[in-house]
């Protein structure tokens, strides 16, 4: 299925795509619901898109939420820059500040899976004001996960794949053969949309550019990452091929303000989509909870 572009939009999500400068890079951002209620931004992770969010929107929109889905950069096509370092972490939070300074969004909920859920940490950490409450999806804490990555086997052993993400020419053997690596990531009746990410990211250079940010993160700034003091709510999975239970446990020390974990059992890592009602009712129990 191809992407929503502002002249397709499925009539009975009444979305609306809109085009925001941050600096010289345009990012594409859904918004769904009223323009009074209350704001949740939705952030993607890898490979995905706003798309990723498709049945979580509604049930959010039910409980009186305006959503707002961000296709992040890389993955909107007038903010794909071609170089490593343009993917930066304070880039990525740079980018979710800016667009909510243009929407003229003091504070906001905030959602992240996967790379989306380790951009959404570092926002609710560095810029706490801007931040009512955080859903963080599969990913923990950087802290955290950076205990497990140096403490635990079994994530060392999970995270054996980001090494081969982050090497240049990847992109091709994940494409090869009809895309049968990179089809294998998501499993069988997780409900990802494989077709509809193909059609965003499967060429070489546009997926090499979704790569490039497992090139470009640092151990320093994770390490840096100060403790989450806005309520936080943490979503983890135990069907999760990437992410061990480690980090879900040890995130609570990372977190100074109210913190719950939720996991749910035989869901896989692709939670907005093999999930999307637990995911719209944690996200929305999380923000009546503040």
């Amino acid at each position: 299925m191809p992407y929503i572009s502002p002249t397709q939009v499925p009539m009975e999500t009444n979305s609306t795509v809109r085009d925001i400068t941050v600096g010289s890079l345009t990012f594409r951002v859904s918004e769904t619901g009223a323009p009074g209620n209350r704001p949740v931004l939705l952030l993607h992770g890898f490979p995905q898109t706003s798309w990723s969010w498709r049945n979580v929107i509604p049930a959010l929109v039910d409980a009186g939420y305006r959503v707002l889905a961000l296709d992040q950069r890389g993955y909107s096509p007038g903010a794909s820059p071609d170089a490593v370092e343009d993917y930066a972490g304070e880039h990525l939070v740079g980018d979710v500040i800016g667009v909510l300074d243009v929407l003229g969004i003091e504070s906001v909920d905030l959602v992240g899976h996967d790379w989306g859920a380790a951009v959404a940490w570092q926002v609710a950490s560095l810029f706490p004001d801007r931040v009512t409450t955080l859903t963080a999806i599969s990913v923990p804490h950087p802290g955290a996960f950076m205990e497990a990555l140096t403490s635990d086997t079994d994530q060392q052993g999970r995270s054996g794949y980001m090494i081969d993400f982050a090497t240049p020419g990847y992109e091709r053997t994940l494409l090869a053969d009809d895309a049968i690596k990179f089809r294998a990531l998501f499993g069988v009746g997780t409900g990802v949309d494989i077709d509809h990410i193909l059609s965003q990211v499967g060429t070489p250079d546009r997926l090499r550019r979704a790569l490039h940010w497992y090139a470009a993160q640092s151990v320093e700034r994770a390490l840096a990452t100060p403790h989450t003091p806005v309520p936080t709510l943490h979503i983890w999975s135990d069907d999760d091929w990437a992410l061990g239970e480690y980090g879900a446990h040890a995130t609570h020390r990372y977190v100074t303000g109210p913190y719950q974990l939720v996991t749910l059992p035989g869901i896989s890592h692709w939670i907005p989509e093999h999930a999307p009602q637990q995911t719209a009712e944690g996200t929305a129990q999380g923000s009546v909870d503040t």
